[in-house]
């Protein structure tokens, strides 16, 4: 499993309906993308939720290599470059997932479990901390919540850092930590297919 995330930042008076439209019109697109675990349509709206900026923050789970650059190298990431800049691509190794109540609902067609908001935290790993021991401890700290959709670890071992990801059903639980995001869509053609527990 491999996440990856790209953030764009937008004017502060920016119409975020551009983006929405955007989602609306194009987000089926990698519904049944090849090697694709999720993609989540992320925004921030400046004032909501506590963020300073508006921003499209798309989140991805790849199952295969071969899909993950299929994506990059392909019609749909080069359009969005066309239209605003090519941003920077950031890249963490799948250390753990979990499949939580909400997202088991949603697999099952039941719209009550469908993920309408999702956190994302990054920390960095002490140079003297065990990597291994900072995965092991994030992994058993996975919330075991009923509005969780999907929570997963990775991490960035060219900076050491360790990535925790969470999409809910519903508002994010106040004690959940990190950035807080609106989902406007979920792409998950092969997130069935993605292990739950460790991933090494």
């Amino acid at each position: 499993m491999h996440a990856m995330q790209y953030e764009i930042t937008l004017p502060a008076d920016y119409d975020t309906g551009v983006i929405r439209k955007r989602v609306a019109d194009k987000g089926h697109l990698l519904d049944a993308h090849p090697g694709l675990g999720l993609k989540a349509y992320l925004v921030r709206e400046r004032g909501r939720q506590d963020s300073p900026v508006n921003q499209y923050a798309p989140f991805y789970l790849w199952r295969t290599v071969e899909g993950m650059n299929g994506f990059l190298w392909g019609p749909g990431f080069r359009g969005l470059s066309a239209d605003f800049g090519r941003p920077a691509v950031r890249h963490w190794l799948g250390a753990g997932l979990v499949h939580g109540e909400a997202g088991r609902a949603a697999a099952a067609g039941e719209t009550v479990g469908s993920p309408t908001t999702a956190t994302r935290e990054i920390v960095r790993l002490p140079e003297a901390s065990d990597p291994a021991e900072a995965v092991e401890r994030a992994l058993a700290d996975l919330p075991a919540h009923p509005a969780l959709h999907t929570a997963a670890v990775a991490v960035d071992p060219s900076r050491w850092e360790l990535l925790r990801f969470a999409l809910w059903h519903g508002q994010a639980p106040e004690d959940a930590s990190g950035v807080r995001y609106q989902v406007l869509h979920l792409s998950r053609p092969e997130l069935d297919r993605l292990p739950a527990g460790r991933h090494w």
